[in-house]
C-alpha cells in the first residue's frame, strides 16, 4: 500500500512539473518555421517606427503561421511600450496579429524607481525579468536575432 501511495505522489508531482512551465516558455514551443526575435533598446522614435516596419514586414513576407515574432524591448526602448506612446495602436494591431512584446522587468523596475511610479504599459506587452535574459532564451531556442 505505501508502495501504491508513494508511486501515485511521484507520478503526480511528475505531471506537475511538465504542466507549469512558466508563462515566458508557454510561448517558446513555437511549431512556426520561421523565429524572430527584435529587439529595441532605444528610444528614438525612427527606431521604434523601424522595428515596427520590421515585425509587419516580417508578418507579410510568411504565409500565416509559418513565422513566429517577438519584439523585446529594454533601456530606453521600453518607452516603445509604454500606453501613451505614439505607437501605441500599431503595437496592439501587431500584437493582434500574433506578434509577442516583452517589457524587461529590470527596466520597468529603474523607471519606477527614477520615476516614483510605475509607467503604465501597453496591454499588449508582457513583463519578462530581463529583457536581454528573454533574448538570449529565445536565440538558445533557435530564433534569429535582429537588432535593426
Amino acid at each position: 500500500m505505501l508502495k501504491l501511495v508513494r508511486t501515485f505522489f511521484l507520478t503526480l508531482a511528475s505531471l506537475l512539473l511538465v504542466t507549469a512551465t512558466s508563462p515566458a516558455l508557454a510561448a517558446d514551443a513555437s511549431m512556426a518555421d520561421y523565429k524572430y526575435v527584435l529587439h529595441i533598446s532605444d528610444m528614438d522614435p525612427s527606431k521604434q517606427d523601424l522595428i515596427l516596419n520590421n515585425a509587419r514586414n516580417l508578418l507579410d513576407a510568411y504565409p500565416p503561421g509559418d513565422v513566429d515574432v517577438e519584439i523585446v524591448a529594454y533601456g530606453p526602448g521600453l518607452r516603445l511600450l509604454f500606453a501613451d506612446n505614439v505607437n501605441a495602436k500599431r503595437v496592439e494591431s501587431l500584437a493582434m496579429s500574433g506578434v509577442r512584446f516583452s517589457a524587461c522587468g529590470n527596466t520597468l523596475k529603474g523607471m519606477t524607481q527614477q520615476l516614483g511610479y510605475a509607467p503604465k504599459l501597453n496591454p499588449a506587452a508582457k513583463v519578462v525579468p530581463g529583457g536581454i535574459v528573454r533574448i538570449g532564451e529565445l536565440v538558445k531556442q533557435g530564433y534569429i536575432y535582429v537588432r535593426p
